[in-house]
């Protein structure tokens, strides 16, 4: 008896640790104008909070693009390369309180991620509040 309850105590905290590690990796956007791939994002942790820098461009005609309509320190940089999510921090399931920018259009949005599964990421980024922005669901390369 002992045993399974050691058992199942140690599948409990593995699956919290787990659990906050997923978000982790790298994910394959997806233009939710066209539906087409557009790039891979590499997901990482870095003190605690999240990161996404793109680290493949997918269209071999935008291999070389820059972010000519961002601000500040992101102007004229490659696309490639770029941290585009920046800051999140853990609330629950999601992953909140961060930016994603968007190299095309040079926006920035506040942004909230969240797994849908074990290979999918709901990606929302928005202005202001949650419920005027929109989402796109990423898949975990492999």
């Amino acid at each position: 008896m002992k045993k399974a309850l050691l058992t199942i105590l140690f599948v409990a905290v593995a699956g919290i640790f787990s659990a906050s590690a997923q978000v982790t990796g790298k994910w394959k956007t997806i233009d939710d104008e066209t539906g087409e791939p557009k790039s891979i994002v590499e997901i990482y942790e870095q003190n605690g909070k999240i990161y996404g820098k793109v680290v493949e461009i997918l269209n071999p005609a935008k291999k070389n693009a820059k972010c000519t309509k961002c601000k500040g320190s992101e102007k004229d940089k490659p696309i490639l390369g770029l941290v585009i999510i920046k800051g999140l921090t853990k609330d629950g399931s999601e992953w909140t309180d961060g930016d994603i920018l968007d190299p095309n259009k040079g926006k920035l949005y506040s942004c909230t991620i969240e797994m849908d599964g074990k290979d999918k990421l709901e990606v929302r980024g928005y202005m202001g509040i949650s419920l005027l922005g929109r989402s796109q669901t990423w898949h975990r390369v492999k």
